[in-house]
């Protein structure tokens, strides 16, 4: 089935065809029916599968056609919740793309910048917000944000908005919702736990939509681990750009501290890097981004502050430089690579302390990650990469110079 065999208005069409969607994904046919019937829908699909259009595409529709029909008052129709601020931008631009040719108009609040222009928009007229918790609630206090007309509660990334952090303040936003309103849930992965809170928060007769349950990595992702030692981490990623020149590569690290500090690594080796993380303010966060998607630098180090809002089609290469500490951040991380149809290759570096971790990981994707095999020539050349570099001597000067402290140590003690 195409899009254009759908009942959509022709200018959503236009909009389809404008950013090249001609036929649904996997979970958008089974989901777009659902909601243009008006059922409460709790989805999981892996990552890169187009679940931001599979709810943007029916939620334009049933508003455009509202519009048209001057069955709406006015207001507020649909508010979308995102945990970060960059999902939030992402989906307000895939939902002004969509509805580019209607009069439909989407409005993004996130914190970290100023308020007053969203606040403008706000004012100007807004059938669609895509908000993240914390400046949603502001403008709501401030009388900014009216949630009366909602009719229809998005919330991506379900599994992190219910978690512990979020979920006091959903419930606190549902008292503030009509009670006639449609809910959806969209996430790449669920825990019982977080399914039974979210089945509390619908209606009784809300769909349940899983797709590939058994193995949440898309199937276009080639996923490998290698087993390094935590210090020679650095060398390892400076032997995939090297090997992999235009190839755009995101690496995962643990903490803010380490992510500026591979970064740096990386540029002292003559290697472009960018690093972003929660430290950062948005205009940072944003200009990272936006070389990074342009390519101006082909390398970005971030933590998972990143995982969960990064939707740029051609990164080939994700890396776990640091395993992350929740398994379900490791399926949200690798599938920031293999987007739509495009393959992707994911390399996780698991040092000896990490071991666990890993497999803490690999019981939550019920299988065994395949392991790169190393031969400790291969090892010991790749850690002495450095040392063929005619350019940079420094990486070299420090291991000397450790080799001398040692030395000075052992006189000591004799």
């Amino acid at each position: 089935m195409k899009f254009e065999d759908y009942n959509f208005d022709p200018k959503v069409k236009k909009g389809l065809a404008l950013m090249g969607f001609k036929r649904p994904t996997d979970i958008q046919y089974k989901s777009i029916p659902n909601i243009l019937n008006g059922e409460d829908l709790l989805a999981v699909a892996q990552t890169g599968t187009g679940k931001t259009a599979a709810f943007a595409i029916p939620v334009i529709d049933l508003i455009y056609q509202k519009k048209k029909s001057r069955k709406r008052a006015g207001g507020v129709a649909c508010l979308v919740l995102a945990p970060t601020h960059e999902l939030a931008v992402q989906i307000g631009e895939a939902f002004s793309a969509i509805a580019k040719y209607t009069p439909v108009k989407t409005v993004a609040l996130i914190g970290g910048v100023d308020q007053d222009p969203q606040i403008q928009q706000l004012q100007e007229g807004a059938d669609i917000v895509v908000a993240t918790p914390g400046r949603m609630f502001d403008l709501i206090s401030q009388g900014h944000l009216q949630t009366h007309s909602i009719e229809i509660l998005v919330l991506d990334e379900a599994d992190h908005m219910l978690d512990l952090g979020f979920i006091q303040d959903i419930r606190d936003l549902m008292r503030k919702l009509p009670r006639r309103r449609q809910t959806l849930f969209f996430s790449a992965t669920i825990n019982d736990k977080i399914k039974k809170v979210a089945y509390s928060l619908v209606k009784q007769n809300a769909i349940r939509i899983q797709l590939s349950p058994k193995d949440p990595v898309a199937k276009n992702i080639d996923h490998a681990v290698l087993f390094v030692e935590a210090d020679h981490k650095r060398f390892f990623l400076e032997r995939v750009i090297v090997e992999n020149p235009d190839a755009k590569v995101l690496a995962f690290v643990r903490t803010k501290v380490r992510a500026e500090r591979v970064a740096k690594a990386m540029e002292r080796v003559g290697i472009p890097a960018l690093a972003i993380h929660g430290d950062k303010d948005q205009e940072g966060r944003s200009e990272v981004l936006r070389q990074f998607k342009t390519g101006e630098t082909n390398l970005l180090i971030a933590t998972d502050v990143a995982a969960r809002g990064i939707d740029i089609p051609d990164i080939e290469i994700v890396i776990n430089y640091d395993l992350p500490e929740e398994p379900e951040n490791y399926v949200h991380r690798v599938g920031r690579t293999g987007r739509g149809k495009r393959r992707g290759n994911a390399y996780s570096f698991c040092s000896e302390e990490e071991r666990k971790t890993l497999a803490e990981i690999q019981g939550f994707l019920d299988k065994e990650i395949k392991v790169l095999e190393i031969d400790k020539f291969e090892y010991s050349d790749t850690i002495n990469i450095e040392r063929d570099r005619t350019n940079d001597y420094r990486a070299l000067i420090e291991e000397i110079e450790a080799f001398e402290d040692r030395k000075k140590k052992r006189k000591r003690k004799k």
